[in-house]
């Protein structure tokens, strides 16, 4: 079970997550909402510092491929996270400029409906992540909402798509077993859940990898 801890905002909170179990570290890029943004700038500094046989996932709330391209460039991240619905055939154009780079497209679980959706964006994607926002809301909630969403549909995604899946949403130490055992993800995703005051609470961190390896 993968375990990507999101909202890392500096090199000694990113190495405080490897140091507790972390195999994927989440950047926030600028967002229309939520915790944890930081400047693309910000994050390529944390990129370079990483360990080889550590994931990186930048968060971008852009949708057009240009000005994806140029936050990535800044970040050199081994993985793209694509938190809104993209114009079509970005992912693809994505792929194609750079070959090496993962895709990872945002599922935000709010109805059956988006069970076929995950299917359309897992054939052009890497890995996709289910989570609990709105992009829909005047004020568009892209992750980081620190809520659940429905696992049943969550479960049905990871059973008919073909590539990984990370759970997002409101996870922590005291739900996550029930949430494994429901969905069955490729790996875990958390922020709010490992933070105190906006802090990732070295306490919080360990008794949740803790409770996600005695599973």
């Amino acid at each position: 079970m993968k375990v990507k801890i999101c909202c890392i905002k500096s090199v000694d909170e990113a190495q405080t997550a490897i140091e507790a179990g972390a195999d994927v570290l989440g950047l926030v890029g600028p967002m229309p909402s939520g915790p944890g943004p930081i400047t693309a700038k910000e994050a390529g500094s944390i990129v370079e510092t990483l360990p080889g046989h550590i994931d990186s996932y930048y968060l971008t709330s852009k949708t057009h491929f240009e000005s994806i391209a140029e936050e990535y460039l800044k970040v050199k991240s081994s993985h793209i996270q694509l938190t809104d619905h993209l114009e079509a055939g970005t992912r693809r154009q994505l792929k194609f400029e750079f070959p090496h780079l993962k895709i990872v497209q945002v599922v935000h679980v709010l109805a059956n409906e988006d069970i076929d959706k995950a299917q359309v964006y897992a054939e052009s994607s890497d890995v996709l992540l289910l989570d609990s926002g709105s992009p829909n809301t005047a004020v568009k909630e892209l992750g980081g909402t620190g809520r659940t969403h429905n696992w049943t549909i969550s479960k049905s995604i990871v059973e008919k798509v073909k590539i990984p899946v990370f759970l997002a949403g409101g996870l922590k130490s005291e739900n996550v077993i029930q949430a494994i055992q429901t969905v069955q993800p490729y790996g875990l995703d958390l922020c709010s859940g490992v933070r105190t005051q906006d802090r990732l609470d070295q306490k919080k961190l360990e008794l949740f990898m803790k409770t996600v390896r005695n599973v």
